[in-house]
């Protein structure tokens, strides 16, 4: 028994790596692919399919890891440099939206999971799939509102608007569709690997 529970740590600790190392790559790559002035997120796949093989605290660790890379992303000026800009302006403000905005979008993403592959995989991986950019980007703009709203708001005055609409339509808008178009895309893929990898057929 012993034995067993070590191959299954080693196994699991195998697939993480893994895992982070698509994340990193993955989300790397999506630096140089530019849908207005924000990058898209590639990297949300890993976080979603590492919570729903290993729970909570793997997807909250994956999480962590992606918001991690972007910010060394940003760190190292390869966004364009809009993220030194905030950290320059409010470093504790920008790096906690940056951070949180990972570590919430995998913790919940498999807490929906855990839930909805109760009834089927599909429904999991779906719902898991919606859930993850969903929170990714909501926690972006609702950080981005409540910590540098005095900045944003001359923007949203020229354009006749909230500072909340703002910052969809300018930050977040067709990133955040496609973001969402692409997870769902891959969610009949995520449901296949995990049917197999967890042994289930429904």
């Amino acid at each position: 028994m012993e034995n067993a529970n070590r191959r299954t740590d080693v196994q699991k600790m195998a697939v993480l790596s893994i895992l982070i190392a698509l994340i990193i790559a993955l989300q790397v790559f999506s630096t140089f692919i530019k849908f207005g002035p924000y990058n898209i997120t590639l990297a949300l796949t890993p976080v979603i399919i590492g919570g729903a093989l290993y729970g909570l605290g793997a997807g909250t660790l994956l999480g962590g890891v992606f918001g991690l890379v972007i910010l060394l992303i940003g760190i190292l000026g390869w966004d364009g440099g809009g993220t030194m800009a905030l950290i320059q302006m409010r470093p504790v403000a920008c790096i906690g939206i940056i951070l949180l905005r990972g570590l919430c979008a995998g913790f919940l993403s498999a807490l929906v999971f855990r839930q909805l592959s109760k009834k089927s995989i599909h429904a999991g991986s779906l719902g898991a799939s919606i859930v993850c950019p969903v929170v990714n980007t909501a926690i972006f703009v609702i950080g981005m509102v409540l910590c540098f709203g005095d900045i944003l708001a001359p923007g949203a005055q020229e354009k006749g608007q909230s500072i909340l609409v703002y910052t969809i339509m300018a930050l977040a808008g067709i990133n955040f569709v496609i973001e969402l178009i692409v997870n769902v895309a891959l969610a009949s893929g995520i449901t296949t690997f995990l049917r197999y990898r967890m042994g289930r057929k429904e």
